[in-house]
């Protein structure tokens, strides 16, 4: 394939993924949705990142560990509780950092 045949592809996907994504945007932003669609569509973005933490922190490495015995599942939970106390999300994701290399260093994993 040529350079130019590659470049092109690039770019045609790049279009098309941006057209995908922005002409419902576009679309929908010009139009009054009724207040429940617009409550359910506030929880999509808390939705995907829950459904991409939670498998990192439950499968690690693509691998199922015991909760007890899991230093991302310890860590979560210490990091979920500090923000609940603090209400900071620098300051829980700074306590969930230190407290994964604590519970990591006390499992030894």
């Amino acid at each position: 394939m040529s350079d130019s045949v590659v470049w092109g592809v690039i770019i045609g996907m790049a279009v098309l993924n941006f057209l995908i994504r922005f002409l419902p945007i576009a679309a929908v932003s010009r139009v009054e949705l009724p207040t429940p669609v617009m409550r359910w569509l506030e929880f999509i973005p808390v939705s995907v990142m829950g459904a991409l933490v939670a498998n990192t922190v439950v499968r690690p490495g693509g691998e199922f560990i015991v909760p007890w015995s899991n230093p991302w599942v310890i860590a979560c939970a210490v990091t979920a509780l500090a923000y609940r106390v603090t209400r900071s999300f620098l300051g829980a994701t700074v306590i969930g950092m230190v407290s994964f290399v604590i519970v990591r260093a006390l499992l030894g994993a």
